[in-house]
């Protein structure tokens, strides 16, 4: 087998031009692809990092129908107090999650006593909000920091508001909503502070204090409009999604349907579609990868072959059995591939590396300043070097069993 390595080292070095520009090419596509895979996938994770823990949680609880007519904020579609009382002990059974948070989620009229605007309403705990949402506390601009996310009395209003509305932090507004019997009821805020939109300039999300929540909206039990959770580890949710689904499926409304319905963030972002295209723009380009990999291999055996037909020919003359002739070509191709895809992954290696030293900036909707930190898991890695050495191994088979097959008599004739 030395012997073998050895002598297609030496026939690769006998044309040391091709073998070049051809070990170029598969180290510049297999750095770039790393490269592409680090970039993109911290990209993502950032992004979805945003989502996740600045707006909605990893998973979200409501009352069947619930998300179907979200864009009302319906108040007849809260879950009952009993009924939260029973999610919270199931999801507190839950070794997975982290913390949950209830939300009441209402439409509002906001009004500084001279102009008055839309301003949907979250109403929350704010210790529970702030261990579902972590980046939350991060959104805010100016006014009170220090302490909770909010406390009673106080608003915590989106930038757009604010600069529309010319209300600064510590000014007195008044919230006018509507409660789930049509009656209309007013309270008056301190501004706390504003927020900045994770999503970009449409963010018309405000908070409140979940119990002045309950009292702008007259209700006189517990009940909830949706109740957040963060897991411990993101990369379960899948797995804890569908755990708790089977679990929720027991419990019946009275018509004998599902009475609650849980939803990924994946369902409630359409910034789930982007994550998906990041994935299908990577396949593609480990598609082109494999492409140029097999034609640039294939390419230097058919000329290795054609350019040898008479060394061929001898070798086989003189008793050279015709799977050692396949192997010592197809022994080629794969030193191409292994020797290409090593430098390259250095290659990417350290590119990675010089990217988390010098440190990459950007802007996700109107949050500025997102540090990226491209990384490469192992079995990143491992699926490209397989990958790369495969196709190159299967690029040389054609030319190496057509050398094999070789009649040594017709090839010595060859000129």
């Amino acid at each position: 087998m030395f012997k073998l390595i050895q002598l297609a080292a030496r026939n690769l070095l006998r044309y040391q031009r091709r073998t070049l520009l051809t070990s170029l090419l598969i180290i510049i596509c297999v750095a770039a692809v790393l490269l592409f895979m680090a970039i993109s996938g911290s990209f993502k994770q950032l992004m979805i990092g945003q989502i996740t823990d600045s707006m909605l949680g990893h998973l979200q609880v409501h009352r069947r129908g619930y998300v179907a007519s979200i864009e009302s904020l319906p108040l007849n579609m809260n879950m009952a107090p009993q009924m939260v009382t029973r999610v919270n002990k199931m999801l507190g059974e839950e070794p997975a999650i982290a913390a949950v948070a209830p939300r009441i989620k209402f439409g509002a009229m906001f009004s500084n006593f001279t102009e008055t605007t839309s301003l949907r309403v979250n109403g929350v705990e704010p210790e529970a909000e702030a261990a579902v949402l972590p980046l939350l506390a991060g959104r805010q601009l100016d006014g009170v920091r220090d302490g909770p996310l909010v406390v009673r009395g106080e608003v915590l209003i989106p930038v757009l508001v604010a600069r529309g509305l010319k209300v600064n932090p510590g000014d007195t507004i008044v919230l006018i909503a509507t409660n789930r019997d049509g009656s209309v009821n007013g309270k008056t805020f301190k501004v706390r502070g504003t927020l900045e939109s994770a999503t970009g300039p449409g963010g018309r999300d405000g908070y409140i204090h979940i119990e002045d929540a309950r009292e702008l909206l007259r209700m006189q039990g517990a009940e909830v409009s949706e109740i957040a959770i963060r897991l411990k580890d993101p990369q379960n949710l899948q797995r804890v999604n569908d755990k708790l689904q089977s679990v929720m499926d027991e419990i019946k409304n009275k018509a004998g349907q599902n009475a609650l319905e849980l939803h990924s963030w994946e369902r409630l972002s359409p910034f789930a579609n982007i994550a998906k295209m990041i994935d299908v723009l990577t396949l593609a380009i480990k598609i082109m990868l494999v492409s140029i990999v097999l034609v640039s291999v294939m390419n230097v055996m058919i000329m290795a072959v054609y350019e040898r037909i008479r060394e061929i020919g001898a070798i086989a003359a003189i008793g050279t059995p015709p799977n050692r002739i396949l192997g010592m070509f197809l022994a080629e191709g794969l030193m191409l591939g292994v020797a290409g895809t090593f430098i390259g992954v250095v290659l990417s290696l350290a590119a990675v590396y010089a990217l988390n030293v010098w440190k990459i900036t950007y802007a996700f909707g109107q949050q500025k300043g997102l540090l990226l930190s491209p990384s490469l898991s192992a079995p990143d890695v491992l699926a490209i070097v397989i990958i790369v050495i495969v196709v190159a191994g299967l690029a040389s088979l054609q030319p190496a069993w057509k050398a094999s097959r070789m009649d040594p008599i017709t090839a010595l004739r060859h000129v």
